[in-house]
């Protein structure tokens, strides 16, 4: 009886080590499923209305990259050409817009894999919008009427692999800003459409 016994917990045991051996399952997946990790450098350029003038911004984001799909980073974008701000009075010295907005960057890309895919994602954070002359010295500029803000930006990309660590993408999103209070220009001519250019390098 006891020479059973015996063997009867050996089995068990043996039977609860394999067991533990064996990936844990739940709701969120396999317990020991390994996460390909990755990232890239995303800088690009963006045609888009400002102040209902064209704007041209430049900038770009960057990340980790988690399992070629979810990226997590950070982007930055600036108002580059010269966009002239209204005047009070006549006599006043031109004054041109300058704006910029930074924020956390989330974007999932749909089949990497493939030669043409695309990628979703969205630029949340906040901003600066303030007058200045331009042609001046970094200490003689002054910034006039500056105020915050806070901005929302989804975009969609279409996306081509130019090689395993390099792609190309075009896309389009949409601008929306919320809480300046700068004299000569509001919300809405801040906010609104914008087409990209984008080079992405890194590991995918």
């Amino acid at each position: 009886m006891r020479k059973l016994l015996f063997m009867t917990a050996a089995v068990l045991l043996s039977h609860f080590g394999f067991a533990q051996d064996a990936p844990i399952e739940s709701l969120a997946g396999r317990g020991n499923t390994k996460i390909r990790v990755g990232g890239f450098g995303a800088p690009g350029i963006k045609f888009t209305t400002f102040d209902d003038q064209l704007g041209i911004l430049l900038g770009g984001y960057a990340g980790v990259m988690l399992n070629s799909r979810l990226m997590l980073g950070a982007g930055a974008y600036a108002l580059v050409n010269n966009i002239e701000a209204p005047r009070t009075n006549a006599l006043d010295p031109t004054l041109y817009w300058n704006m910029w907005y930074t924020g956390f960057v989330p974007e999932y890309t749909i089949r990497s894999n493939k030669l043409f895919h695309m990628a979703v994602g969205a630029l949340i954070g906040g901003g600066g919008v303030m007058k200045n002359e331009r042609y001046k010295g970094y200490d003689e500029t002054e910034s006039i009427d500056y105020s915050g803000f806070f901005v929302g930006e989804p975009h969609v990309n279409f996306e081509m692999n130019i090689t395993s660590y390099l792609r190309l993408a075009v896309g389009g999103s949409y601008r929306f800003v919320s809480g300046s209070n700068t004299t000569g220009i509001t919300d809405e001519k801040l906010s609104g459409p914008a087409a990209h250019f984008t080079i992405k390098a890194g590991r995918f």
